[in-house]
């Protein structure tokens, strides 16, 4: 043999050894879920047996089985109490891709055990969530301040203690909230309506970041958040959890008990019930304390529920009340009082710590009750009922003279019923969907007794909402579409001196959506979700008409604003690899007759103070941007993050900005893990930093300029500890480590003072 005839064998062998090594990059990767309700299955055993390799899915029902070569193999899927899957493969190429539905067993057979149910998040769009540690460490914050966890996520805040979220540039009316599946209708229209929520209740909170007209109905344009407990136990168990928190600024004390049991006499019984305090005085900025900032808040609730294989039903109960403080400040008494504190940026008076809430302040009260079932039809088909039913009773006080100063200013009861009757069909195969009516009922009465002409009027609403939803998977595959009509009609009544105004108002639209999410490769997924949303203007959009003490301004409604329409279009990239995660999302947002509220640059003169004027106007708009997230392990031991967005929105018919719109942030930190392996309990140190940029996308008119940038640095230790049975999390955190002078251009009120400063948070868990 010669040496050309040598080296071309060489060659041919080396190629033969490169094809056989590229063959055995293969991968199978999968999605295990429950065959009645799509909700993802975690702990699931996964087994090929040709490979004799084997994986277990994680808590989105995933898993990957890495590294095989070409060929049929035979795999396996086990879970307690549901029957065994056994599926042949043949794998040619890249990464085969399936989702396997899992039927839970007869009651009968031993060793069964039956599962909770909880509705499961199966939308294409942009999905993010908080759970496990990165909750634990949220712990103590209102809901608000947890979801900024999350990137494409701020707050639109008055003041230290009311914030409210916001996505993608919009919050209010335009994001729903559902509480344990229960739409949360509130008082939620002003910056100052925090949502009435207790966080404590969650053991997930997701934030489905894409327009969701077609799945809640109207108000769910911008988003929608998910605050779910964990399903109830169904066998006989005992779990109590202890949250105790303190902080510093504001001397703050929070506590929080959980308890979760299940029956052993009757197997699918289970209960919770659980409650929390909180109490804290005056914030302090760096200099001084804010004058009548305190927050004390009492929540509670429970729930009883029973799961067979045939039919479920769940009542729950949640009770919500608060007390906050309105800055002071805020409300002045005249014109020159006015233009002084906005020109000096801060209190004149460095104030002194108080728990005491006096007025201007805020009561509110929000009862909520559910009861919710589902009966299998057949083992492809559920019917499932609910019934919601809320009290939301919101009472506004301002400094007033004399014995009118113990009335409320505004004193409004909202009572809302809400009916769903839904089927949800899932198969073996490839398609599963659901098919439903949603009924809404709400009455909101003004209380008399206050003394001054109601802001927004009396007001009647029905909504009643058709929807179809399918969807499709296969192989690396999931297409989804839906199609939604709402008809509602608003009736409002108010007398202005003597005088009877009444107004009856009619809206109706179709909405669709339809996306699609594909897995490119075993750590690299990509989703893309369309949809068409709707909102008609709220009352107090079209008719408010006076102060709002809350606020500290006078608003100014339009009785022509008509309907807001939108378009949404938003695409997310995921890479998930064995030491790097990042997830990128793009969103594109045209909006027709947006509703916005405008600073005037009047003021209102009255024996109660000076206030600002602003106006609800309407402009077409576009908001676009995107955001980015990503983790990356550098050692066994160290690991850095880092998040940010970019919102923009623009008035398309003048070419200029809307107000109220967050600027550009970023997020990112370094974790030292003193953790001998992964298996240890949590013991880590954090050091992060948020950066926010100055807005410079500003309106025509603004108050005052917009705030400089800031960056912020933070701490945080968590460490657990494993007592037999037993789990003790113990948790440090500094907030404004150097205790930097800032004010945040989604606060309403800093035009009077600056954000809070430095706040040390002790906090502990024990789970028994």
């Amino acid at each position: 043999m010669n040496l050309k005839t040598g080296i071309l064998l060489v060659l041919i062998l080396s190629l033969g050894f490169k094809v056989q090594a590229q063959d055995c990059n293969l991968s199978i990767r999968g999605k295990i879920i429950h065959l009645e309700n799509n909700e993802p299955i975690e702990a699931a055993y996964i087994w090929v047996i040709e490979a004799e390799e084997g994986a277990v899915s994680d808590q989105n029902g995933n898993f990957t089985v890495r590294n095989l070569c070409k060929g049929t193999y035979t795999v396996t899927i086990q879970y307690l109490g549901h029957k065994g899957i056994k599926d042949t493969i043949l794998l040619e190429s890249g990464t085969f891709t399936k989702t396997y539905r899992l039927e839970e067993e007869a009651l009968g057979l031993q060793s069964v055990e039956v599962h909770g149910h909880r509705d499961a998040v199966t939308t294409t769009t942009a999905v993010s969530a908080l759970y496990g540690e990165a909750l634990l460490e949220s712990r103590g914050e209102n809901l608000g301040e947890s979801l900024r966890r999350i990137s494409g996520v701020s707050t639109f805040s008055t003041g230290n203690s009311i914030s409210k979220p916001v996505i993608h540039g919009m919050h209010s009316n335009r994001i729903m909230i559902m509480n344990n599946g229960i739409r949360l209708e509130g008082q939620q229209w002003g910056a100052e309506h925090a949502p009435e929520i207790d966080p404590f209740l969650a053991d997930e909170i997701t934030v489905v970041k894409g327009a969701e007209t077609v799945r809640y109905g109207p108000e769910a344009m911008g988003g929608v958040i998910l605050v779910n407990p964990a399903p109830l136990p169904t066998k006989k168990t005992s779990k109590t959890s202890l949250n105790l928190i303190a902080g510093s600024n504001g001397r703050m004390g929070n506590i929080n008990l959980v308890h979760v049991g299940g029956s052993d006499k009757i197997k699918g019984l289970g209960y919770r019930v659980q409650g929390s305090a909180k109490r804290s005085g005056n914030v302090k900025s760096p200099g001084y304390f804010q004058r009548n900032t305190g927050v004390s808040e009492l929540n509670l609730s429970s729930s009883v529920g029973y799961s067979a294989k045939k039919i479920g039903i769940e009542a729950y109960y949640s009770l919500f009340q608060s007390e906050l403080g309105i800055l002071t400040d805020a409300h002045t008494g005249n014109l020159s009082d006015l233009e002084a504190i906005i020109e000096n940026g801060r209190p004149f008076t460095d104030g002194e710590f108080d728990y005491a809430i006096i007025n201007p302040k805020q009561r509110v009260t929000h009862h909520l009750a559910k009861l919710k079932s589902h009966y299998h039809i057949s083992e492809s088909w559920k019917l499932n009922f609910q019934y919601g039913f809320q009290l939301n009773h919101r009472q506004e006080f301002d400094k007033r003279r004399g014995d009118l100063n113990e009335n409320a200013s505004l004193d409004l009861e909202l009572f809302t019923n809400t009916i769903d009757l839904y089927v949800n069909h899932t198969h073996e195969n490839e398609f599963s969907g659901t098919w439903g009516i949603n009924f809404i009922q709400q009455a909101n009465t003004n209380i008399p007794g206050t003394g001054v002409t109601p802001l927004i009027p009396n007001y009647d609403m029905a909504n009643v909402g058709f929807y179809a939803m399918e969807k499709y998977s296969k192989g690396p595959l999931e297409v989804e579409a839906g199609l939604r009509y709402d008809f509602r009609n608003v009736s409002t009544a108010r007398y202005i001196g003597q005088e009877l105004r009444t107004a009856k108002l009619d809206y109706q639209n179709l909405s669709a959506f339809i996306g699609g999410l594909y897995h490119i490769s075993p750590d690299l997924t990509f989703n893309s979700n369309l949809g068409s949303a709707w909102r008609p203007p709220n009352v107090n959009e079209l008719f408010s008409e006076g102060l709002h003490h809350g606020a500290a301004a006078v608003e100014i409604g339009n009785s022509d604003l008509e309907s807001e329409k939108s378009l949404k279009w938003i695409n997310e990239l995921q890479y998930d690899g064995k030491r790097t995660h990042l997830e990128f999302t793009a969103y594109l947002n045209p909006i027709s007759d947006y509703i916005y509220l405008n600073p005037t640059g009047e003021v209102f003169v009255s024996l109660r103070g000076t206030f600002n004027i602003y106006e609800y106007l309407q402009a077409n708009a576009l908001f676009y941007g995107f955001d980015f997230a990503g983790s990356y392990e550098f050692t066994d031991r160290i690991s850095g993050y880092l998040k940010g967005s970019i919102v923009q929105a623009k008035n398309t018919d003048n070419d200029s900005y809307f107000p109220f719109i967050p600027s550009n942030r970023m997020d990112w930190g370094i974790s030292y893990d003193f953790a001998k392996d992964a298996g240890s309990p949590t013991n880590k140190i954090t050091v992060s930093n948020v950066l926010v940029a100055k807005q410079n996308r500003e309106p025509a008119f603004d108050i005052a300029p917009p705030p400089p940038a800031y960056a912020l640095f933070n701490l945080s230790y968590q460490k657990q500890f494993n007592l037999a049975d037993d789990k003790l999390n113990l948790g440090l955190q500094v907030q404004n480590l150097f205790n930097t002078s800032y004010k945040d251009y989604m606060n309403r009120f800093r035009y009077f003072t600056y954000d809070m400063g430095t706040n040390i948070l002790l906090k502990i868990n024990y789970e028994f």
